[in-house]
């Protein structure tokens, strides 16, 4: 099918680095598991959870695109399914995002909650336009898909960065030592 030949790089390079960043993100939940902040789990299902998630949906868009259908249709039922799945589950995060500890900022709103429902959201219509708008359809579901790897990227790294820079930082100063302690001073 020659309009999904010409996606063949793009798919291949964005399935690659999400199947890769979802194994990285397997080694660092793992390194920091030694040492669990209070609540670990139900902060793991608001927020870590859904970053794989997101890897996995732009990894499992990536193998659909490069699976040799004869027409778009069958990919495009996919599609269909896995946006209202998505939107689906980002509306159960959303929820889980209010019961944690932590109070979520605009930040954590928006690309936990906000840019994946988009993604998700923009797969539907690319199921309804296949047949008649072939090239645009592709358009939308390669923007899902690397708009997935990029909140999942940028999910990734605020987790990390906040369970390295507050969490331990937090534990690691002892009671009655004050913020700036175990800081270097200029």
């Amino acid at each position: 099918m020659s309009e999904l030949a010409e996606w063949e790089s793009f798919y291949v390079i964005v399935g690659s680095a999400a199947g890769a960043l979802i194994g990285l993100q397997f080694v660092v939940l793992t390194l920091i598991a030694e040492r669990p902040p209070i609540r670990a789990a139900e902060a793991g299902a608001a927020f870590a959870t859904p970053t794989i998630i997101h890897f996995c949906a732009a990894l499992l868009l990536s193998a659909l695109l490069r699976a040799p259908w004869q027409t778009v249709l069958p990919a495009a039922v996919l599609w269909a399914v896995i946006g209202i799945g998505g939107m689906a589950y980002t509306l159960i995060v959303m929820r889980r995002m209010r019961m944690t500890h932590y109070r979520p900022g605009l930040e954590d709103w928006l690309f936990h909650a906000v840019l994946p429902f988009v993604s998700y959201a923009l797969l539907v219509p690319a199921f309804f336009v296949e047949a008649t708008y072939t090239r645009e359809a592709l358009f939308s579901v390669g923007a899902t898909t690397l708009l997935l790897l990029f909140i999942g990227i940028h999910n990734a790294w605020d987790g990390v960065a906040y369970h390295v820079f507050v969490n331990l930082t937090r534990r690691d100063r002892g009671p009655g030592q004050d913020e700036n302690a175990g800081h270097g001073q200029r």
